[in-house]
């Protein structure tokens, strides 16, 4: 323990996706592109529900901040790793994996909160339509944003403070594209399993109580719907399969990657990738597609540019 106490690490290696150069550089033109899709694409959703006035409601206003939310996300780990497909040595140091633990940590379980909230919204708005303005007004909503940001700060700080002055020897090699807490820890030169296991009790928590208070929501706005008249059942389900997609895009490589014994396959890094990189992409994108709303707003800013080019 001594000998493990003195031992200062300053950097950790990534092994990356792959082993093979001329897979990376095959890779490197698609996750570029991906990411600034997903910069662009997420960016657009939040200032297309800023602009329109015809947006300015709960369901939006709670949508655009997992548009952000999901901004970040990707933002934390994937341009590390497009710029590690051009290196041999994918080196990060200690503070730049400290980092990516602490900003993933926070934004996938601010995330969880978040999609939480809105399952809440949409039960409110479907079961009780009513006494939506009154329950839904804006200070509920911003508190739900809030509270989604300060769950996830604790979340993410109260993992950081177990594994921050944990002694490293031996190997550096961290065997992912990005530092996360099941690969970090195993580096620890001490015995770790107490740790893993109130980690992965902390996480299951957090994971399992939002994943069964959105069960419960859908469930109960599904056997709501059904009694509904048939055109706004229709209306409400369209609205619904958008985010029951999105909770399930979500939470099952979560569940799958934080819940189950690490053993890092090709698997594990493409579930890896599945929720750091492709779904902040799909979420903006779904929502785009499935909503009428969105699609009439995006009309309408076509429309007023056009307007303003001719009048120009």
């Amino acid at each position: 323990m001594e000998e493990a106490n003195q031992s200062v690490v300053s950097e950790f290696l990534l092994r990356g996706l792959c082993n093979s150069t001329e897979i990376q550089n095959f890779l490197l033109l698609p996750f570029s592109t991906l990411y600034l899709m997903t910069i662009l694409g997420n960016l657009f959703v939040v200032l297309l529900i800023i602009t329109d006035s015809h947006l300015h409601s709960p369901m939006y206003f709670l949508l655009a901040n997992l548009s952000f939310v999901d901004f970040c996300l990707s933002s934390v780990t994937t341009p590390k790793l497009t710029t590690d497909f051009l290196k041999e040595n994918k080196t990060i140091s200690f503070g730049g994996c400290m980092s990516q633990i602490l900003f993933v940590r926070l934004f996938a379980g601010g995330e969880m909160v978040l999609l939480v909230s809105m399952a809440y919204d949409r039960y409110v708005a479907i079961c009780k339509p009513l006494h939506y303005s009154s329950i839904m007004d804006r200070q509920k909503c911003i508190w739900l944003v809030l509270i989604s940001w300060m769950i996830g700060f604790v979340h993410a700080m109260s993992q950081l403070a177990m594994i921050l002055d944990l002694p490293f020897c031996g190997s550096r090699i961290v065997d992912s594209f990005f530092c996360d807490i099941p690969l970090v820890i195993k580096l620890a030169c001490v015995d770790t399993q107490i740790l893993r296991m109130l980690i992965n009790a902390d996480s299951a928590v957090l994971a399992t109580t939002c994943f069964i208070l959105l069960l419960i929501s859908y469930t109960y706005i599904l056997l709501t719907v059904r009694l509904r008249s048939k055109d706004g059942a229709s209306k409400a389900l369209s609205t619904c399969t958008s985010h029951i997609t999105v909770v399930v895009l979500f939470f099952g490589p979560c569940i799958f990657i934080y819940l189950w014994p690490p053993s890092i396959t090709w698997v594990d890094k493409f579930l890896a990738v599945f929720y750091t990189v492709i779904t902040p992409l799909l979420n903006p994108t779904i929502y785009t597609l499935k909503n009428k709303e969105i699609k009439n707003a995006i009309k309408r800013q076509i429309s007023q540019h056009k307007d303003s080019r001719s009048n120009f």
